[in-house]
């Protein structure tokens, strides 16, 4: 068919038009619909698809992980009856407002047991508080030789309560050594002290809302 055969085609009759013609308009309708559908209804639908997609995708992930969480449960529970053993023990090692001056005898007789002499043992006139224990303070400064001090050091680690010591410094004085320190021991907080310290917290988030 030519190029002149098309020009004389008759938009009026196109019943009677080869079938070559026929097909080509037939498709061009049908492009012509179709790019109308895509942007008058198509695009809506497929963009509400894409949504919905990613929102199985991520069903999909959080139900993975949910699974390997059910899966493993029982081993969860099981590390956290440990974790809440160890934790015991570890408060067990902390000793109550009673426990404090005997602990506080306890790290004198160390000093004094290996022969030291004490020339400052001063607990601070107030404990820090923090959630569910107390940190005291002590600052003592000690005198006598090296191997002996070494040794108190060691004493204090062995204590069966926490007592650490902090901020050591050792001087010579005309062949005499000293040693200052900062020894902290810790007690827990009764349940008394326990619910002050969470009415203070409340109150200085309310505050700090405001």
């Amino acid at each position: 068919m030519t190029f002149d055969d098309l020009r004389r085609l008759n938009l009026r009759d196109v019943g009677s038009w080869p079938l070559l013609p026929k097909a080509a308009v037939l498709a061009l309708l049908f492009l012509v619909i179709v790019a109308a559908g895509a942007a008058l209804d198509w695009k809506d639908q497929y963009n509400a698809l894409t949504a919905a997609q990613d929102v199985e995708a991520k069903l999909r992930v959080q139900y993975t992980e949910k699974k390997a969480k059910a899966i493993n449960y029982e081993l969860y529970r099981q590390q956290l009856v440990e974790i809440e053993q160890s934790f015991g023990a570890l408060v067990k090692q902390l000793p109550n407002r009673a426990e404090m001056d005997a602990l506080l005898t306890d790290i004198n007789q160390a000093g004094l047991g290996r022969g030291l002499q004490f020339e400052l043992f001063r607990p601070a006139a107030q404990e820090r508080m923090a959630d569910f224990y107390a940190e005291l303070p002590i600052s003592i400064r000690i005198t006598g030789n090296y191997h002996d001090m070494g040794a108190f050091a060691s004493d204090i680690a062995q204590l069966p309560r926490i007592v650490t010591l902090n901020d050591i410094a050792i001087s010579n004085d005309k062949g005499v050594l000293a040693m200052d320190a900062v020894a902290k021991t810790y007690r827990y907080l009764d349940d008394e002290e326990v619910a002050k310290q969470r009415r203070t917290a409340e109150q200085a988030k309310g505050g700090a809302k405001k």
